[in-house]
């Protein structure tokens, strides 16, 4: 019964952080890897998160900044294929620790960016190259792994200093083309069994009613107040999935 109201909730967030607050996407992978094995949990999250894409991609496509896709795009495709090699290697503790490690990561940079901004920005609506391409191959490793690049995306987009309404249209075009690319990756990997497939379509409703409230949240909130909750969301989760390490260690 607590697994599936788990299950349920993180559904639920899959809505919310697709339609508004993509940092709160980390929350459902901990979900989900709480009560299943952590690999299938990623199959599981993934198609979740496709039809959540569907919808922000829907709502906010305007609010896309291609220019800024066309430079970060490249890159995933490494960092994905370093994940399915990962996948294959490791067991699923470690897999765990490694993705609450670039969460980690990712924060430590967000919040040196908010205490030096001058000299860790100085061009705020363009990164650099090398920011790019190593957010890109990051983002591509930890989504691959266990669907947890919202928290480098987060960073990344924050520390371009985009606005909230670009920030969820860039965010909703960049995660249906990279979700989109790697079914094919996990369906090679066997993580798509029949029981997988029946779980996602028992909780498709419920994301569709977390995009739902996902879109008034948008609404209601500041940036300021925006950028705190997809920060403390990241940290929350990197926390839960370091916690589920230590507990199966």
């Amino acid at each position: 019964m607590l697994g599936w109201l788990v299950l349920g909730v993180s559904a639920l967030v899959v809505g919310i952080a697709k339609t508004s607050i993509g940092g709160v996407a980390a929350l459902p992978v901990a979900g989900f890897a709480t009560f299943l094995p952590a690999k299938e949990s990623t199959a599981a999250v993934l198609l979740l998160l496709i039809v959540g894409d569907v919808i922000a991609v829907r709502l906010y496509r305007r609010g896309a900044d291609w220019a800024m896709l066309r430079r970060l795009l490249p890159a995933v495709l490494p960092g994905i294929v370093l994940g399915a090699l990962l996948i294959n290697v490791v067991d699923d503790r470690t897999m765990t620790l490694v993705i609450a490690g670039c969460i980690l990561a990712a924060l430590s940079v967000q919040l040196w960016l908010r205490l030096r901004p001058a000299a860790a920005l100085p061009n705020p609506g363009h990164p650099h190259l090398a920011a790019t391409i190593g957010a890109g191959t990051a983002a591509g490793f930890t989504t691959m792994v266990a669907n947890a690049a919202g928290p480098v995306m987060a960073v990344y987009l924050l520390a371009a200093r985009v606005d909230k309404l670009r920030f969820v249209g860039t965010n909703a075009w960049f995660f249906l083309l990279v979700n989109v690319s790697k079914v094919p990756f996990s369906a090679g990997l066997g993580l798509f069994p029949p029981a997988t497939l029946q779980l996602t379509l028992v909780l498709v409703p419920v994301v569709l009613v977390g995009a739902w409230i996902g879109r008034r949240v948008l609404r209601a909130v500041d940036q300021r107040l925006f950028e705190l909750l997809t920060v403390t969301a990241a940290l929350v989760a990197a926390a839960a999935l370091l916690t589920r390490a230590a507990l199966t260690g």
